[in-house]
């Protein structure tokens, strides 16, 4: 019985998503692979459709809406499996990722959420170990990833009103969405879930929170991360206009 499903919104990811998805076809477990193409011009559709694996049901969604916000929401119909990850289409996975998150949910009912650090490609060993061991438990109810990593029981997200531009049109998705489902349990960062996205997003700049917002995010108590997020950071965002579409920007692209 298949017990993940895996999502992979991508848009113009021709050079990168083939790699992924090699990764993705070595995983230990069975899986369902909803790979959403949101308004891609450079063939990335064509790769994604000629995808095969064993053990990997793959189901292809279109969004002509362009934000990756629309098309996480576009997936959302599919996750019909008890747990649900959501990477990128430039990431690396090791083939253990998903057993290793399947472990951890399985060793506590009360875990709704399995976050995987991101590492360069020495692994980054003693830092995995600071924060599976150190920071995440002293900070657990605070988002130590990014959406390259994130796997969730999937009734919990559902509970949480999933991925919706209604709750959050802006950048930092993977912070806010974080901040509605660790209301209903523990969030942990085992050390063997770990993956290696792509060096190429250095630069942040279009999509990047202010130092001080980023200081007030780990200071702000989470019973008070409503406030933050939603009268705070939110209107901060609208302001400079930094919303998800940001994230279809590829300033690596102008180099």
């Amino acid at each position: 019985m298949t017990r993940w499903t895996f999502v992979i919104a991508y848009y113009n990811e021709a050079d990168y998503l083939p790699a992924t998805l090699a990764t993705l076809a070595a995983q230990g477990v069975p899986f369902r692979l909803v790979l959403v193409d949101n308004a891609s011009t450079d063939g990335s559709d064509a790769i994604a459709r000629n995808f095969a694996a064993p053990g990997v049901e793959v189901v292809h969604c279109q969004e002509a809406r362009p934000g990756k916000i629309h098309a996480l929401e576009a997936a959302m119909a599919h996750l019909t499996t008890e747990f649900s990850a959501f990477g990128d289409a430039d990431t690396f996975y090791p083939p253990h990722y998903l057993a290793e998150a399947e472990r951890a949910f399985d060793a506590d009912p009360a875990v709704v959420a399995v976050m995987a650090l991101g590492v360069d490609a020495s692994g980054q060993p003693l830092r995995r170990a600071l924060y599976s061991g150190i920071v995440t438990k002293i900070l657990s109810k605070q988002t130590h990833t990014g959406g390259y990593g994130q796997a969730f029981r999937t009734s919990a997200l559902g509970q949480a009103g999933g991925f919706s531009e209604k709750h959050w049109p802006y950048v930092l998705l993977d912070h806010e969405i974080m901040q509605r489902v660790a209301k209903l349990g523990r969030v942990v960062y085992p050390y063997r879930f770990w993956a290696k996205p792509s060096p190429r997003r250095a630069d942040r700049r279009r999509v990047r929170w202010t130092l001080a917002e980023r200081v007030l995010y780990h200071l702000t108590p989470f019973a008070a991360k409503d406030w933050y997020f939603y009268r705070f950071l939110g209107p901060r965002l609208q302001a400079r206009g930094i919303t998800h579409l940001n994230l279809r920007d590829k300033p690596w692209e102008a180099k």
